[in-house]
């Protein structure tokens, strides 16, 4: 058993947000990652893809999220299940941005919409 301390939870900053994560291959030897996303108010994630599925769930604001050219309204307590290949955007609300806490595999790696690898981000590793 592995215990992570908050204090030694690693966070990561990007033009759509805050990522700051619990869990991961290289933080407590997880086979999964598990992360938080802070987004402010009006901050607009970059539109991209993964190699496997991720699982969000809100906890807090709102967001529109873009998959595949549908667009879905979220708010704090809805879970978005986004299956791998399926490019994505998420558009914090606004007027309040929002919190989500997010999964995905171990090695779970990002590509560009043109199926670029951009490889292992830094809160799944």
């Amino acid at each position: 058993m592995t215990v992570i301390r908050d204090a030694e939870a690693r966070r990561s900053e990007t033009p759509g947000g805050v990522m700051t994560t619990f869990a991961s291959p290289t933080q407590g030897g997880a086979s999964r990652a598990l992360w938080r996303v802070d987004a402010k108010p009006g901050a607009r994630g970059p539109v991209h893809d993964f190699d496997s599925e991720q699982v969000w769930s809100w906890t807090a604001g709102a967001a529109v999220v873009e998959l595949d050219g549908d667009r879905f309204e979220v708010a704090a307590g809805d879970t978005v299940v986004i299956p791998a290949h399926t490019v994505r955007r998420v558009l914090a609300d606004p007027g309040s941005g929002y919190t989500a806490v997010v999964t995905a595999p171990a090695g779970a790696r990002a590509l560009a919409e043109n199926g670029a690898d951009y490889g292992v981000p830094p809160w799944i590793v």
